[in-house]
């Protein structure tokens, strides 16, 4: 499931009494535009006298990150229901992407906390500097000198007339 991020904008309907209502701007992550409005209502209904009916919609724009080619560090806090109650959260990922940051947490919510993608609440994703990440499954990649070692390469042949079932000599996998 791809993540997207939205800008959903809303207000109440204009009425008599209130001609010009307050507008309110959330950013949502969903798979696509009509969960990201769900997702709008159900949070706006929670902080505000205000629900589908209403309310009205006036945009719904897709928010695309500056650099989606450099490697960045989110701090991702979360809300989330679980069997026994409501937790808040805090967690770090490396990613290339803000929506690439929150599917590793998605998939880390389901793998450690058993929690589906419904009962967690992003409360904030922000881009953190190197030197105010805590986490150490972070750390471990701040080193300037590391290396990603490939340890057993097997050798594949280039072509299929090249391919043999049987070989006369054990290949070398280390280099």
């Amino acid at each position: 499931m791809a993540i997207h991020e939205y800008q959903v904008v809303g207000r109440h309907k204009p009425t008599e009494t209130d001609p010009k209502p307050n507008l309110y701007r959330m950013r949502i992550f969903a798979p696509n535009e009509v969960v990201a409005k769900s997702r709008y209502w159900y949070f706006l209904s929670k902080y505000h006298k205000m629900k589908k009916t209403t309310g009205e919609i006036l945009a719904v724009n897709e928010i695309h990150d500056r650099k989606p080619d450099l490697v960045k560090n989110y701090a991702i806090f979360v809300r989330y229901d679980s069997r026994s109650g409501t937790h808040n959260l805090y967690k770090e990922f490396r990613d290339t992407t803000r929506c690439g940051a929150v599917a590793q947490m998605y998939l880390d919510m389901a793998g450690r906390h058993r929690a589906r993608t419904r009962s967690v609440q992003i409360i904030d994703v922000i881009e953190v500097p190197s030197s105010k990440c805590v986490r150490p499954n972070m750390l471990q990649f701040h080193d300037s000198k590391i290396k990603f070692p490939l340890p057993h390469r097997v050798p594949r042949a280039t072509e299929a007339r090249y391919k043999a079932t049987f070989r006369a000599g054990r290949p070398n996998t280390s280099y």
